[in-house]
């Protein structure tokens, strides 16, 4: 207790002091003080990198460099795998229920946010691209900010170098820190396909055929899928080329060796199983950090989960700023020191709203082992789908009339089960749904019961309706009460259904 408040009190005090000095911040190894660079991918499946095992090699060039200069954390996690929700939650510290943006909505609650809390102590604050979903309270405004329109479709690495060096050339000449948020629009769709360009748009440095994608295992390798993969790697590539230029705005001017850069991705790749789900592949999200000085290059953390949630304090305890109470995320500062850090074997993630407004809630725990998810939506008849299904739902969806495995991912995607386990270790993929196996039954029930803990933990309002799962009356009255009554795309149907509409659950694959 002692500890809290004197950190509190000299906390307050640099807070103050740096009001009225910026060159207080907390220092790095370079002179002055340390400033803040965010770097978000759109999109970007975590395996995609070399660097965290990805099986192109030269694929992310500058992001591999990036991770060398840089600690990589394995089992780092978003905890809303839709872009706003998920940038909320970083910008906020809170889940979703929390910080009120639980789907494409900004918030009007009086809570602090990381943006607002720098500007107050002294930084001058950026951003490029993704502007309005990475910016939580709809009237703040960032001192520099050029969106997606100026930016090329935010696909031009060129302009993100010229807006980078003129950031930083304000703040060199204005005398002030920086927290500085840098956003590519890709991989997002539409993704670059060679002699369509995206008016804005450059050609990435490099280009890939289908025959050279990995394509992930959540997904059946059809020729169609393989089209459309190869059409995101292209997208992946030039990503890299606008983190490239940015790194090299930044070493450039001269602010690189004090500033803690930060990587990630806002979510998982746009297919169906990843993105706007809460499986291993729509969370999982490569995380680097490069802090000069204090970050030992090429160190690998394996063991600890960190996740959305965490980045708010820690941004604030690496520059010696009071953390407000009522975040659900905290410090992983420590682990940065090379230091252990107890209560890190578990991440909670969920979804609420989607595109479209349509409330489709699902709730997940996560460990070493196993996932556990809750799909308060599935019903049996609520048909989901998301604005991630181009040619390789079509792929599936064609390939489903002769195949019962794929005809059964197929109704899996759409219309789920209300629980679902996997072993993450043997299954990594989650093809295979283990919560009504009784070999697993001890298993289910002790994720269930960690689940209940963190959504008792974070206040989640859709806790009544987890534990009284076995009422579909009573969930729907739940969602009622959380979600409201509108639900955006309740009972539309596909267009065509595979002949194979159910077949045998736990399908296997030789």
């Amino acid at each position: 207790m002692m500890d809290h408040y004197r950190r509190q009190i000299v906390g307050a005090g640099l807070l103050l002091g740096m009001l009225a000095s910026p060159s207080l911040a907390a220092e790095s190894s370079g002179d002055g003080p340390l400033n803040v660079m965010l770097l978000t991918a759109d999109d970007l499946h975590c395996l995609s990198l070399g660097s965290f095992g990805g099986e192109i090699a030269d694929l992310t060039p500058n992001l591999d460099r990036l991770a060398s200069e840089g600690m990589r954390f394995y089992r780092a996690h978003v905890n809303a795998a839709i872009c706003q929700p998920s940038r909320g939650v970083l910008a906020t510290g809170r889940y979703g229920h929390n910080s009120g943006v639980m789907g494409f909505m900004h918030t009007e609650r009086d809570i602090p946010t990381v943006m607002q809390m720098l500007r107050d102590a002294g930084y001058l604050t950026g951003i490029l691209g993704k502007v309005g979903h990475s910016t939580p309270k709809a009237d703040y405004r960032w001192d520099f900010a050029h969106d997606q329109n100026e930016l090329g479709a935010g696909r031009n690495p060129e302009i993100y170098y010229q807006y980078c060096r003129e950031f930083f050339q304000r703040c060199r000449g204005e005398n002030k820190p920086f927290y500085f948020m840098v956003n590519s629009h890709d991989p997002h769709r539409p993704y670059h396909v060679a002699g369509k360009p995206i008016q804005g748009a450059v050609e990435p440095s490099r280009t890939y055929q289908p025959d050279q994608v990995p394509v992930p295992g959540f997904v059946p390798d059809l020729p169609g899928v393989r089209q459309e993969l190869s059409y995101y790697l292209n997208s992946v590539r030039r990503c890299d080329d606008t983190f490239g230029r940015v790194l090299q705005a930044l070493q450039e001017s001269g602010f690189a060796d004090r500033t803690l850069v930060m990587f990630l991705s806002d979510n998982g790749i746009a297919i169906p199983f990843a993105k706007c789900n809460a499986y291993l592949a729509s969370t999982r999200t490569p995380w680097i950090v490069r802090w000069p000085g204090v970050v030992q290059p090429g160190s690998e953390n394996h063991e600890h989960f960190i996740s959305g949630i965490d980045f708010f304090p820690t941004v604030l305890d690496a520059l010696h700023l009071p953390i407000p109470r009522g975040l659900d995320g905290r410090t992983f500062l420590p682990l940065l020191h090379g230091e252990p850090q107890v209560g890190r074997d578990s991440v909670f993630t969920q979804i609420d709203k989607k595109a479209g407004n349509a409330a489709v809630p699902m709730r997940c725990i996560q460990d070493s082992r196993f996932g556990y998810i809750f799909n308060a939506w599935s019903d049996g008849t609520y048909w989901y789908r998301n604005n991630n299904e181009g040619l390789t739902m079509k792929a599936m969806n064609e390939a489903a009339d002769d195949d019962p495995f794929i005809a059964e991912r197929v109704r899996m995607f759409r219309y789920r089960e209300q629980e679902e386990l996997y072993d993450l270790q043997q299954d990594p993929d989650c093809l295979h749904n283990l919560a009504a196996d009784s070999e697993f039954q001890r298993v289910t029930d002790r994720m269930r019961r960690q689940l209940a803990e963190a959504m008792v933990k974070s206040n989640d309002p859709l806790l009544p309706a987890f534990e009284h799962r076995d009422s579909p009356e009573h969930v729907k009255a739940v969602m009622r009460d959380v979600y409201g009554p509108h639900r955006a795309n309740a009972g539309k149907k596909p267009e065509r259904r595979p002949r194979q509409l159910k077949p045998p659950r736990n399908n296997t694959r030789s």
